[in-house]
């Protein structure tokens, strides 16, 4: 069963994954791959509020562990498209806009994850 469940939050995550860029790519192009960059914030926000529910508290049962933070978190990050964009802005030429990227993601992603963690331990 923990293997269906994440196998189910994989496809869900990679499914809304597919969605933020879907609409996020008409506005922005291919200039920047901000659409990496919200699905990296977004997700390492929900990671810190899931860890603090279902491992610290146990508000939520133990078995949204593998469906949520494993499946579905885990597909809907993309830490390793956030590489490859990041390679793909430096080897262009947009050394600037690599180091900002790399920045963002790092600072924001850490920053979500420490805010959420920090709030839902208060509630």
């Amino acid at each position: 069963m923990q293997w269906l469940m994440v196998a189910v939050g994989g496809a869900l995550g990679a499914m809304g994954r597919f969605a933020v860029n879907a609409a996020i790519f008409p506005v922005m192009g291919g200039r920047f791959p901000i659409g990496t960059l919200v699905v990296n914030v977004a997700g390492s926000i929900l990671m810190g509020l899931f860890y603090v529910l279902i491992i610290e508290r146990g508000v939520l049962p133990s078995e949204l562990r593998n469906l949520v933070m494993v499946g579905f978190l885990g597909a809907f990050t993309t830490f390793s498209t956030f590489s490859l964009d990041s390679l793909a802005l430096w080897q262009n030429g947009h050394l600037a806009l690599a180091a900002a990227y790399v920045a963002l993601n790092l600072f924001l992603c850490l920053a979500g994850t420490l805010g959420a963690i920090t709030l839902t331990r208060l509630f």
